[in-house]
């Protein structure tokens, strides 16, 4: 029975993740990179500080992080402060608490490449149309939630 439900809600998640591609036939990297260049753009126009868009906690240097991925399906399996599918940002921030550039590498190419087992069984969806660029600062932002 609790394999049942774990297939099901696994089933669940990929669909969920592969439901968000562009019907425009674009990649969803130019999408994201669109969308990040937009709110760049809304954000100069403004204040440069928080504009209400951002999460709670969020600087204007961790910002374009954030955006970055409220642009991506993250949220559909990770929250800030509790585990939903993948672990909670605070929980991957504490575990990753004296990460270095070397350390942002990998965990970027982790986000990129998908992975299972340093979490638990259930694994995480690759996402190959994430740039590198913008995957480091996804993960620039993780680190810093607290």
């Amino acid at each position: 029975m609790k394999k049942s439900i774990l297939i099901l809600s696994l089933c669940a998640v990929i669909a969920a993740c592969n439901s968000k591609s562009d019907k425009n036939g674009s990649s969803d990297s130019t999408a994201a990179a669109n969308q990040s260049a937009k709110a760049q753009n809304s954000n100069a126009d403004t204040n440069s500080t928080k504009t209400g868009t951002e999460p709670a906690g969020t600087t204007s240097v961790n910002a374009n992080g954030a955006k970055l991925m409220a642009a991506a399906d993250c949220m559909s399996c990770h929250k800030e402060q509790v585990k939903l599918v993948g672990p909670a940002f605070k929980e991957i921030a504490n575990k990753y608490k004296a990460a270095n550039d070397a350390m942002i590498d990998t965990l970027a190419n982790k986000v990129i490449k998908g992975g299972k087992g340093n979490w638990g069984e259930v694994p995480m969806t690759p996402h190959p149309t994430i740039a590198v660029a913008d995957a480091k600062e996804m993960v620039k932002y993780i680190l810093t939630v607290k």
